[in-house]
């Protein structure tokens, strides 16, 4: 299988090579989690719904620029390989 249909397949998950070897990331998600669960416990159900929308909508912003961040390092990826082999055809920083 190729790179690319390893990444249309969803075998490729940049993310989760990032999350798993990042301890400050992991950290952070432990307190974020353990502050979650605080809020949660002391919350009214009204509270708890807007807590909720806040969160949809925090996570909702994330997945539109995490998604933007990895079409632009894809598109300068493509970009720097093409003036590589560009220069490497023509001669150029040989």
């Amino acid at each position: 299988m190729t790179v690319l249909e390893d990444l249309w397949y969803g075998n490729i998950r940049p993310i989760e090579t990032f999350v798993d070897g990042n301890m400050e990331y992991k950290g952070l998600l432990r307190l974020v989690s353990k502050n979650r669960e605080v809020l949660e416990s002391e919350l009214s159900s009204k509270e708890l719904e807007l807590l909720e929308k806040y969160n949809l909508s925090v996570n909702e912003m994330n997945t539109i620029s995490e998604t933007a961040a990895f079409q632009c390092g894809f598109a300068l990826g493509v970009q720097i390989m093409t003036e590589c082999v560009f220069k490497s055809q023509n001669g150029i920083g040989e």
